[in-house]
């Protein structure tokens, strides 16, 4: 009796669950690399039922005991109100954004940050040297003797030097930049990405010792390497910000030990990074009021801000007028011409137009639609918006101007600021909110037709 030929061992996609009788390079399902490993093989039955016993009974989820997690401040307020109040022992945090953006230089001030607090912090540097970060830290002025530095790219000798240093916090720059021995191909290969990534939260979870991880980005902005890394981490925050201007905003994406709607806001300075308590004044101009101005309050996380829009119109003899945008969503620019023209008889088809906010920050949520509209009317008509008048709305195709969510907040931060008048859904229309705009207007042409 011929003896039967074992099966082919099966190979399985860490990322989507696609099997295969045999290993490939690309996934078939999910069109991933690397990601296709071999699955592990089935115990005995003997093995199997003692790994289904249970370590603790099952009890009610009213008889569980709560506790609030203990968080250690890291001596950045706006990086602490992202975090939910503080770094949760134990946590691994993922910090991601794109080269150049200040990712580095905001977790070099954390740790120097901490190391002024009495704890000792392990800084694992994989891209640069010792006396590259010296350097840094000597223009932040981030030097202490808490502070150690290590230039390594093997997983086995940043374990060595966590034994070794015995810190408080560990931060690793960056952890597609690492390799280990016990996974093949190259450092950043989905596999690498996933070994260490696991064993530094294996080691932080085992030893209450907060990991923050750097991770790089793709060219979609989305994180470099498996999915499995967002999964495995307690906390994801990316890192925002236009490399041309200074300010810098910190977003969690996802968090275990709070909430995942804070923003927190920063400022590149030749010294460093600085946190920005209060932004308000970073998005508006300050001179005095001109046509085509703007002032609406839109929402970063939990903040409100204000934010000024401006709009310039040139009239054109073009075939297909410009339509220039800056900080701003494009599609909803072309929707309110198109409002501004059927429902206020506005005409801007005639007239290259110019949108833009102040101070580089992006404001693409529907709530900008009144103020476009507003600073729009005021570049065709030639009127001015009184320096304490907000608008703040959603245009609907009809020229209706629709409530935006947390109304209450965006006013009590207007009345906060100094805006007496905030035009927002009680307008009704767009005409009524127009009008509404050139009653506080400090000065209104004679020849402006009415609407």
């Amino acid at each position: 009796m011929a003896s039967k030929r074992p099966a082919p061992a099966a190979f399985r996609c860490t990322e989507c669950g696609w099997t295969a009788a045999k290993w490939v390079g690309r996934c078939g399902e999910c069109q991933q690399w690397g990601t296709v490993v071999e699955a592990a093989q089935p115990q005995g039955i003997t093995r199997r039922v003692e790994s289904m016993i249970p370590t603790a009974a099952a009890m009610p989820i009213t008889r569980v005991e709560t506790k609030d997690a203990p968080r250690r401040p890291s001596g950045i307020g706006e990086f602490d109100r992202v975090l939910g109040g503080g770094v949760v022992p134990g946590a691994a945090i993922l910090l991601s954004g794109e080269p150049g953006v200040g990712k580095s230089t905001l977790l070099l001030e954390v740790a120097a940050r901490a190391a002024v607090e009495g704890r000792r912090v392990l800084y694992v540097s994989a891209e640069e040297s010792p006396a590259q970060v010296r350097l840094r830290a000597e223009r932040t002025g981030a030097l202490h003797d808490e502070l150690f530095l290590a230039s390594e790219t093997d997983l086995a000798t940043i374990l060595g030097h966590i034994d070794s240093v015995q810190p408080e916090l560990v931060i690793v720059d960056s952890v597609q930049t690492v390799s280990s021995s016990l996974s093949e191909g190259a450092a950043g290969m989905p596999g690498q990405v996933r070994e260490v990534a696991s064993t530094l939260i294996r080691v932080a979870k085992e030893r209450d010792l907060p990991i923050i991880l750097v991770g790089h980005v793709t060219k979609d902005g989305q994180v470099a390497g498996p999915r499995l890394l967002e999964h495995l981490v307690d906390v994801v925050c990316q890192f925002e910000g236009d490399r041309q201007t200074a300010l810098r905003f910190v977003r969690a994406l996802k968090n275990r030990f709070g909430p995942t709607d804070e923003v927190g806001c920063f400022e590149m300075t030749g010294d460093g990074i600085a946190e920005v308590p209060d932004p308000s004044g970073l998005f508006l101009s300050q001179g005095s009021p001109e046509p085509g101005t703007c002032v609406a309050i839109a929402l970063e996380g939990r903040r409100a801000l204000p934010v000024e829009v401006q709009a310039l119109t040139i009239p054109t003899s073009a075939p297909n007028p410009r339509r220039v945008v800056h900080g701003v969503d494009s599609s909803r620019v072309a929707m309110v011409l198109a409002i501004l023209e059927r429902r206020a008889g506005i005409k801007t088809s005639d007239q290259d137009v110019y949108v833009s906010t102040v101070g580089g920050v992006r404001f693409t949520e529907p709530a900008a639609d009144l103020a476009i509209a507003v600073a729009v009317a005021g570049s065709v008509l030639g009127f001015k918006v009184a320096r304490e008048v907000a608008a703040v709305g959603e245009l609907s195709l009809a020229g209706e101007v629709r409530p935006v969510t947390q109304a209450a907040q965006r006013r009590t931060e207007a009345a906060r600021l100094g805006y007496r008048h905030v035009v927002d859904d009680g307008a009704k229309r767009l005409r009524a909110a127009l009008e509404q705009i050139r009653a506080h207007a400090p000065r209104t042409l004679d020849d402006v037709p009415a609407f």
